[in-house]
């Protein structure tokens, strides 16, 4: 199976980014399932309903959410009726929407895909890994799941890491969001689970983390209260993860970075192009 997992849209540039591009990818590529994190994708700040819906005609299975999740208040109402927009799983219960979802990938194929976020240095919200825990026993990998996907949500490296290594043989892929800066860590690790400790974003990198340069430089020097951050306007990059996995055991054969834009350096599995 083929699997492709995009980091944070970042406002305008990273939606038209995956508008323009990822059509073409997923039948160049023969892509089985796409996963992408929208928590950034309305202006910077949350997802809206026609935004989410754009993101999935563009060619996404599943959305994934973070820490942005309820900036677009309206998220918390169309999310309910919206099986492939996932937040994290980890939110109390009572919180609108779901964890996880399992959908049918182009092969026929069942992906569990799970979206959990990080307690260092942000909200402390439930216990990530006693989420994973309870999300994999309910669909574990190689019975009712012939894929998984995971989205931490995080900003320590350390706990990307550690969740990874705790996942390492029960699930295809974990792969960090949130930072917005692709990592170069791309491995499958030892017991088959493929890993990147940050996808990246999809958005315009001649910025500060998809964001206009001029307001993150002024709150750096003279941290006083200013204007609202703005996302950047210029071309947008499609960063992320490729997986291909063992139809039989569905742990990762391959994994490879995907950088595709006019700033960072272009990399893809040029595998699949053969």
């Amino acid at each position: 199976m083929r699997l492709l997992f995009l980091g944070d849209i970042v406002g305008r540039a990273g939606r038209l980014a995956v508008q323009d591009r990822l059509p073409g990818l997923r039948e160049r590529w023969k892509l089985d399932c796409v996963v992408i994190n929208g928590e950034n994708a309305a202006g910077g700040f949350g997802i809206t309903e026609a935004i989410c819906d754009e993101t999935l005609a563009a060619g996404a299975d599943v959305v994934t959410l973070g820490n942005h999740s309820w900036d677009q208040r309206e998220a918390l109402v169309f999310i309910e009726r919206q099986p492939r927009l996932i937040r994290p799983a980890n939110y109390p219960p009572g919180t609108p929407g779901r964890g996880a979802t399992v959908i049918e990938a182009r092969n026929g194929a069942r992906v569990l895909v799970v979206n959990v976020m990080g307690r260092l240095f942000m909200d402390a919200l439930d216990d990530p890994f006693a989420a994973l825990e309870r999300e994999l026993a309910a669909c574990p990998l190689g019975d009712a799941a012939d894929a998984v996907i995971v989205d931490v949500h995080a900003e320590a490296t350390s706990e990307k890491l550690a969740m990874a290594y705790y996942l390492d043989g029960r699930a295809s892929l974990v792969v960090g969001t949130h930072t917005h800066v692709p990592t170069s860590d791309t491995r499958v690790l030892p017991a088959g689970t493929a890993y990147q400790t940050d996808a990246g974003m999809c958005g315009d990198y001649e910025s500060i983390l998809g964001m206009q340069k001029e307001e993150a430089i002024r709150r750096f020097l003279q941290k006083t209260p200013g204007s609202r951050l703005e996302p950047a306007l210029g071309e947008g990059t499609l960063s992320g993860i490729a997986v291909e996995t063992d139809d039989r055991t569905g742990l990762a054969k391959a994994a490879w970075p995907v950088r595709l834009g006019a700033t960072l350096t272009e990399t893809w599995p040029t595998a699949w192009d053969e």
